[in-house]
């Protein structure tokens, strides 16, 4: 395709200007929004709805108006929804309503003439096309643009059908090709709604490279982890808020949908159908938790799927050597990890702590198979919780010394928290994962099992330090649990309401903390680290790039 050309999206007349964009929204159907998306929901709401008799199309009111209406055509492998079909006997007009202004055109003489911009204009005749080959005839159509509130005319010629079926061939041969690279250093990726996903500038730079992508998407998420662990609290759905009501049916909090990453549910939480699909249409998970701290499911928004990415995904993880290399680079990574907490916190390390766990991790990188790296994983994992306890200040921590760590139950504070840590961090793993368009239950390193999220809890390896341990150990270190936010049981050691309430704060705090990425440059928060990391995995397996690289900390 030439640079003149651009791409063809969303029905396929609707332009953007790389083939990646095209394929990402069109093949494996990944819609983002941005402020220019919100603006056209809200042109077209009012199309569909009628709401507006400022954007209704001013004609003959005798023209019947069918809205929403959708056209197949098998031979040109075309599907289209218009916005308005004008219907006048046997003669047929679309309208397409867009939120811009049309394009225009000097002449010599200073005139000045609107016309509709190339990618409308296709978009226009492939629906005059659909029209006329369901039996109707078209000789024009009409593009409302809402910025000037008027209607533009527009006489569908033959050179203007010749050029639309070109642009369909294109679009529909780049659809049947692997996936394009993505663009390099160009000026209107940074606008794009889609740049979180495609993240052109890290994909180019790789891992392996001195060059620091452009600091482009936010450092923090918009939203944040919702957590209701009060017995008898309802969830439902009030507009464009969840509506929380405590047990007497009292609304005590609205909360918007854009303000929310995910959703925890911790215990008797009651959830409305209504307020479910909302969360869904969002691409918001809510996660099911037992009182205990347990995960026991989440939601599955199906937006989150994407056919190429799971198909590399299996045929990767078919591969032995392909599931080791990526393990390799997991447990080199929470080795060091926990080297790092080990050197930070612990008062009187012995002096050949640091360089047993550093032999580990070399030992790690370089094992041969995935076995003898589960065996390098345990001999570590003993010597790091050995000396754990001697990284808390308070009583709790001969408790721990005692135990060692131990879970299904939890025999004391430390060990609670320490699960109910590792259980948020799969929530926000598998959360991860989704929006990468990954398959969680699909490991590399961890036995892909009925109800385990074997890749999330492959990703949240080199997170297990940096987030969990170091928040139990800052937590009780700093006092932030106290007499009465534990409890001890025939199940074990559990949290009170109040000790899992300390917990989501000190929790929140943690994953919203920025840390600078090792070889990007950039910083980022903890949600927002794991997520690049998970979307760089699915790059990895799609061979956008050769080689991964997980966060470590000094």
């Amino acid at each position: 395709m030439t640079d003149e050309y651009l791409w063809p999206v969303r029905n396929v007349a609707e332009y953007a200007y790389c083939p990646r964009l095209f394929y990402l929204m069109e093949v494996e159907g990944i819609h983002l929004p941005n402020l220019e998306t919100e603006q056209g929901k809200f042109v077209h709401r009012n199309v569909d709805h009628a709401s507006d008799k400022k954007v209704e199309p001013r004609d003959n009111p005798e023209t019947e108006k069918l809205r929403s209406l959708t056209l197949t055509d098998p031979q040109l492998r075309l599907t289209a929804t218009l916005d308005v079909a004008e219907i006048d006997n046997n003669v047929a007009r679309p309208v397409e309503f867009r939120r811009g202004r049309p394009q225009k055109i000097v002449s010599e003489s200073g005139r000045k003439t609107l016309i509709p911009w190339p990618t409308d204009s296709v978009q226009l005749t492939l629906q005059a096309l659909l029209l006329q080959r369901n039996g109707w005839e078209v000789s024009d159509g009409v593009i409302f643009y809402d910025s000037m509130k008027s209607r533009l005319e527009v006489t569908i010629t033959d050179q203007m059908r010749d050029e639309a079926l070109v642009v369909l061939k294109q679009a529909q041969t780049a659809a049947d090709r692997p996936r394009p690279t993505p663009l390099e250093n160009d000026r209107r990726c940074p606008r794009c709604s889609l740049y979180p996903y495609c993240m052109p500038e890290e994909v180019n730079a790789g891992f392996e490279t001195d060059i620091r992508p452009r600091t482009v998407w936010p450092p923090r998420t918009e939203g944040t982890l919702l957590a209701i662990q009060d017995q008898g609290v309802k969830l439902g759905i009030s507009g464009k808020n969840i509506c929380l009501k405590n047990r007497d049916g009292k609304k005590v909090h609205d909360i918007p949908m854009t303000d929310i990453d995910a959703v925890a549910l911790v215990g008797p939480i009651q959830i409305s159908t209504q307020a479910l699909c909302a969360l869904a249409k969002e691409n918001c998970p809510v996660a099911f938790l037992s009182s205990a701290g347990r995960l026991l499911t989440i939601t599955d928004p199906m937006e989150s799927v994407s056919a190429q990415v799971r198909k590399a995904q299996v045929l990767s993880f078919e591969d032995d050597q392909r599931r080791l290399e990526l393990a390799r680079w997991l447990i080199w990574a929470k080795i060091i990890n926990q080297r790092a907490l080990l050197l930070r916190n612990h008062p009187e390390r012995p002096d050949h702590l640091a360089e047993d766990m550093l032999d580990l991790a070399k030992s790690a990188k370089e094992t041969s198979s995935v076995k003898s790296l589960l065996g390098i994983e345990g001999r570590a994992a003993a010597i790091y919780f050995k000396y754990f306890a001697d990284m808390i200040k308070t009583d709790q921590a001969s408790a721990f010394r005692s135990h060692g760590r131990k879970r299904r139950p939890s025999p004391d504070p430390v060990n609670s928290t320490l699960s109910m840590g590792y259980t948020m961090l799969t929530h926000e793993c598998i959360t991860a994962l989704r929006l990468a368009r990954l398959e969680p239950s699909i490991g590399a390193y961890h036995v892909s099992k009925p109800g385990r999220p074997a890749l999330a809890l492959d990703l949240m390896e080199p997170f297990r330090p940096l987030v969990a341990d170091s928040l139990a150990i800052t937590a009780f270190n700093k006092r932030q649990f106290s007499e009465g936010h534990f409890r001890n049981t025939a199940a074990g050691c559990m949290m009170t309401s109040h000790g899992r309430k300390a917990f989501f704060s000190a929790y929140g705090q943690r994953m919203s903390t920025l840390i600078t990425h090792p070889v990007y440059g950039y910083q980022l928060s903890y949600r927002r680290m794991i997520y690049l990391h998970a979307r760089m995995v699915a790059a990895w397996l799609t061979g956008e790039i050769d080689s991964l690289e997980f966060l470590t900390t000094r």
